[in-house]
C-alpha cells in the first residue's frame, strides 16, 4: 500500500470549517509570550542570535546548551537528523507515525524499514520489534496520530550503544498525569542513555505554528553533527524570542495547567465516541488527538465536511488505513456538536 507521507492535516481545513484536524491550540496567547514576540520585531535588522534562547531552553531541561540545537519546527530536526546521519546502515521508523521521519529520510536517501505497531495491542510499544541491528531509530511518544503514550521504561530499552534513538515529542507538554506536576513519560531531562535524541516542539500548546519553532537535545556529539547541516540563521528573531519565554518557570506551570483541562477535555471526547455506533478508539489517548476507526470513514469525513468539521484522514499514515479518522481535542462544547454530527452521519448511512 502506498501512503502519502507529504499529507498533513492543514490540507483538510477550509473556510468556513471547524477545524478539528489540525492538533494546534487555539486560545489566544498569553501576554508573556505576545508581549516578547511584538518587541522581536524590533530586532529584525540584526541576524538572529540564539545564544539567550539555547540557555534557557537547556536550563529549562536541566542540560548543558551544547545539547541543545533550535530549529525552524520539529519538522526541520528530522531533515537534519536525515541528512547529518547519512551513514547509518538501517533506519528504522515505528509506525503509525508522524510522516516527516520516514518522509525526511527517504529524501536524504535512506532505504526505511518500518516496524507496525498493531491495534490489537492498543498500538503500544514492544521494544522487541525493533531489529537488533537497526541503527537509527524514530519512535513518537505521545506518537501522532494514535495518541498513544508509551512508558519511557519501554523507549529506553531501545537505546544501545552505536545505536541514535530519537524520540519525538512534540506532543509531550499535553500529557497530564494526575498527582503529577512534570510531563509523565518524558525523557527530554535524560542524559544516561547512550545516542538518545528528543525533538521537541512549540507551535502545539502556544498556537505557534506559522512561526517554526522548535528543538533538539541530546548528547553534544550529536547536536553538533545536526548543527553542521542546519543553514546558517535557521531560527528567526521572533521564533528565538518565543523559545526565550516558552522556556521559563512561568511558561512550564501554564503548560501543566493546560495539560490538566485537556486531560478532561480529552477524557469528555473519548467518553462522548465511545457512545456512537460502530466507532472504535485507538488505544488509550493521551495527547491533543483522539484517533478512531469506523466503516466507510473516508465517506465520512466528506460528509462531515459538508457540514461543517474538518478531521484529519488516516489513509496517510502506514500502520493505518481508510478506515481511521484523527480528531483534535476540542472544548467540550465542539466536541458535544461534532459527536452530535458524527452521530446523525453515520445513522443516516446505516
Amino acid at each position: 500500500m502506498t501512503f502519502d507521507l507529504d499529507h498533513h492535516g492543514d490540507a483538510e481545513v477550509g473556510a468556513g470549517l471547524i477545524d478539528l484536524a489540525v492538533n494546534v491550540r487555539h486560545q489566544p496567547r498569553p501576554a508573556w509570550l505576545s508581549e516578547p514576540l511584538a518587541a522581536s520585531l524590533q530586532d529584525l535588522r540584526s541576524y538572529p542570535d540564539s545564544r539567550t534562547a539555547t540557555a534557557a531552553v537547556a536550563a529549562r531541561h536541566r542540560r548543558d546548551p551544547s545539547e541543545v540545537l533550535l530549529t525552524a519546527g520539529a519538522a526541520q530536526a528530522f531533515v537534519l537528523l536525515a541528512q547529518a546521519f547519512r551513514g547509518v546502515r538501517r533506519p528504522v521508523v515505528v509506525h503509525p507515525q508522524f510522516t516527516e521521519p520516514e518522509a525526511a529520510l527517504l529524501n536524504a536517501g535512506h532505504r526505511v524499514d518500518r516496524v507496525l505497531l498493531r491495534e490489537e495491542d492498543g498500538f503500544r510499544l514492544d521494544p522487541a520489534l525493533v531489529p537488533d541491528d537497526s541503527d537509527l531509530v524514530f519512535v513518537g511518544n505521545p506518537t501522532n496520530p494514535t495518541s498513544v503514550l508509551h512508558p519511557a521504561a519501554d523507549i529506553a530499552k531501545l537505546a544501545r550503544p552505536g545505536r541514535i534513538l530519537v524520540v519525538d515529542e512534540a506532543f509531550a507538554d499535553t500529557t497530564h498525569r494526575p498527582g503529577v506536576d512534570h510531563e509523565p513519560e518524558s525523557l527530554a531531562e535524560e542524559r544516561g542513555l547512550p545516542g538518545l535524541v528528543v525533538l521537541r516542539s512549540l507551535t502545539k500548546t502556544w498556537g505557534l505554528a506559522g512561526l517554526r519553532i522548535g528543538y533538539l537535545l541530546g548528547p553534544g556529539d550529536l547536536v553538533e553533527r545536526a548543527n553542521q547541516v542546519q543553514p546558517l540563521w535557521a531560527v528567526s528573531t521572533p521564533a528565538l524570542a518565543a523559545a526565550t519565554a516558552c522556556a521559563s518557570p512561568v511558561a512550564v506551570a501554564a503548560e501543566r495547567e493546560i495539560a490538566a483541562v485537556m486531560a478532561k477535555e480529552r477524557a469528555h471526547l473519548v467518553d462522548s465516541l465511545r457512545n456512537v455506533p460502530s466507532v472504535t478508539i485507538a488505544g488509550e489517548p493521551a495527547g491533543a488527538f483522539v484517533t478512531i476507526r469506523l466503516p466507510d470513514a473516508d465517506r465520512i469525513r466528506l460528509e462531515l465536511r459538508e457540514r461543517g468539521y474538518a478531521v484529519r484522514r488516516g489513509d496517510t499514515f502506514p500502520g493505518l488505513g481508510p478506515d481511521w479518522l484523527r480528531i483534535a481535542v476540542r472544548d467540550t462544547a465542539t466536541t458535544d456538536g461534532f459527536v452530535q454530527t458524527l452521530t446523525k452521519v453515520i445513522e443516516e448511512r446505516s
